[in-house]
């Protein structure tokens, strides 16, 4: 992830949502990062670490 995160922006994980959803819009910022799956409206917060691991590479 050798891009800045911003509100709003979509991200697409490695792993598949239970809900079915792989993308998730960036909703909150800090220390802490809160997506948002786009299919269910689903929040998760995670550390940046750990949502940088997450993160599917292009």
């Amino acid at each position: 992830m050798g891009q800045d995160l911003r509100l709003g922006d979509l991200l697409n994980l490695r792993k598949v949502h239970p809900c079915g959803g792989y993308e998730w819009e960036v909703v909150r910022l800090g220390a802490d990062v809160k997506i948002r799956c786009t299919l269910c409206n689903r929040l998760v917060m995670l550390t940046r670490s750990n949502l940088k691991k997450r993160i599917k590479a292009n």
